[in-house]
């Protein structure tokens, strides 16, 4: 049975072998992460002579800040994985700490602690620091969550719990509610479909949208759960397809209708969601730009989305740029200073270079 959900009178049929599934949602995690050694031996002489770097930055009294930010914000993060793995084995500390005891927890050492981690270590930290102290931060939250592949998810999962000994559903449990908890659960899920021409036709979608319809605009107050379901399971190839025949049949696209039929952190993300399969790349531009509006610099968002996104930030700041007529280090320039505004600029050269 097809993941074991049934929506509305879709049909179900049998899944083909799996290795002949596509999915073109944006893969976060180098592939060390995926798998699974970060075992510090056999890690190359580039990440040893970055390791000497980072470490006659950090020496003694004082710190080279300038040295330290061209190390770290020129490592991918397959190489900032190797380097977090083997900087203890051979200085005694973890990076981690050393950001800490020389940076500090304001926004630049904040940013540097990201970054002194795995990919997958770094997102259970922001998750933690989203769910601190009284109230949830959802826009920190949710892009963690939301718009992820099914194999991340579940390594996200299972890292959360190592590092926290709680499983994540759990967590979570404790800090939200209502539709926005509905939407959240069901990405945790991790249930997107991998796309196969044979089954995701042009029937599907005819299917899909008079569901959507009926879901939203053809019906009285709305079907969140079914919505959430339908989005959260369909893979991107297909929901484009699903956003282009909706719009021509209904004049309004899928992000219009959950402008309309959703509020507040749901509404959020939930075209966060839909965006990550249909315009990444402009999604997370967008979400920059948020985390740089209002009264003030959201500094924590900022940091960790430039950070998670580093493997495709090259197209971030493309679309960013076609977005806003203005590049993203111009945009950190009018927002950051110091060495904070030096390190997320390091990390744009660097995506370019």
């Amino acid at each position: 049975r097809r993941l074991g959900f049934v929506f509305h009178n879709f049909p179900e049929e049998q899944l083909l072998p799996s290795t002949i599934y596509l999915t073109m949602t944006i893969p976060l995690y180098p592939e060390i992460i995926y798998a699974g050694d970060l075992t510090p031996d056999d890690v190359g002489g580039k990440v040893d002579e970055k390791i000497e770097k980072i470490y006659q930055a950090t020496k003694g009294f004082g710190t080279d800040e300038m040295r330290l930010i061209k190390a770290i914000a020129y490592c991918s993060p397959q190489e900032r994985a190797q380097v977090a793995a083997k900087y203890k084995k051979v200085h005694g500390k973890s990076l981690k700490e050393v950001m800490k005891k020389e940076c500090g927890n304001r926004d630049f050492g904040t940013a540097l602690q990201f970054l002194a981690v795995p990919s997958d270590e770094a997102e259970c930290e922001m998750i933690k620091m989203a769910c601190k102290g009284a109230g949830t931060d959802e826009l920190l939250l949710y892009p963690v969550i939301c718009g992820r592949t099914n194999a991340e998810i579940d390594m996200l999962k299972k890292k959360f719990f190592k590092m926290y000994n709680q499983d994540l559903a759990i967590a979570l449990n404790k800090e939200l509610g209502g539709d926005f908890e509905k939407l959240i659960f069901n990405c945790l899920q991790g249930v997107e479909e991998g796309f196969d021409p044979g089954y995701h036709t042009d029937a599907l979608v005819a299917e899909d949208v008079k569901a959507l319809y009926k879901m939203g605009e053809g019906k009285f107050g709305t079907d969140e759960a079914g919505l959430f379901k339908l989005l959260c399971l369909r893979p991107s190839e297909h929901l484009k397809k699903v956003n282009a025949v909706y719009a021509d049949k209904h004049d309004v696209t899928l992000f219009k209708i959950m402008e309309d039929e959703l509020k507040g952190h749901c509404r959020d993300a939930t075209l966060y969601l839909v965006g990550m399969k249909i315009k990444p790349y402009a999604t997370v531009a967008k979400l920059i730009k948020r985390a740089c509006e209002g009264g003030g610099t959201n500094e924590l968002l900022l940091s960790s989305t430039i950070i998670r996104y580093q493997m495709c930030l090259k197209e971030v700041m493309a679309a960013y740029e076609e977005l806003y007529g203005k590049t993203l280090p111009e945009l950190l320039k009018g927002e950051i200073g110091g060495d904070y505004r030096r390190l997320l600029k390091e990390l744009c050269d660097a995506a370019v270079a």
